[in-house]
């Protein structure tokens, strides 16, 4: 698939097949987050790829209103350590999932992550160390159903020339 492909096809998929994603899909995944710009060249992210059912049932449990959670196949919490730039550099990493995820096929979606009044359940849940901020999760699963094209604003009703 061509880059804006997988652009054009992202979309957050909430619904999810019972079927397992595999391991080498997961690392091509995580691989694709590693790869992201990063301020100064920090790299300042790791990966937690939970694939336990129960676990991530206990996940969608905690992370409200994102019950959906519970029936994804696995989630990837993008974690990132203090550093001046580290939420931009987590969203990049997180984004990356994203089209990687959309090219390969598979249904995913973004979760908030820090400013969020669960996510200190969920850093205790995955044993993130204390300087470690959770700047996203993303579900994953097979979607269940087709996945409706977003519709995004027009291209004429963001675009300014020059200045605003």
């Amino acid at each position: 698939m061509e880059t804006y492909d997988a652009i054009r096809k992202r979309a957050s998929v909430r619904e999810y097949q019972t079927k397992s994603v595999e391991r080498a899909i997961l690392e091509k995944l995580v691989d694709a987050g590693r790869r992201a710009p990063t301020a100064m060249g920090v790299e300042p992210w790791e990966f937690v790829v939970v694939t336990k059912p129960e676990t991530v049932k206990g996940l969608g449990k905690a992370v409200t209103p994102c019950d959906f959670v519970q029936t994804a196949a696995a989630c990837i919490a993008v974690y990132c350590k203090e550093t001046k730039y580290f939420l931009e550099d987590g969203c990049a990493a997180t984004q990356n999932i994203l089209l990687a995820a959309a090219d390969i096929g598979l249904g995913a979606c973004w979760i908030a992550g820090e400013r969020e009044p669960w996510a200190k359940g969920i850093n205790r849940t995955l044993k993130a160390p204390k300087d470690y901020h959770l700047v996203s999760m993303v579900a994953l699963g097979w979607p269940a159903k087709e996945t409706e094209q977003v519709k995004n604003r027009s291209l004429e009703n963001v675009i300014r020339w020059e200045s605003w």
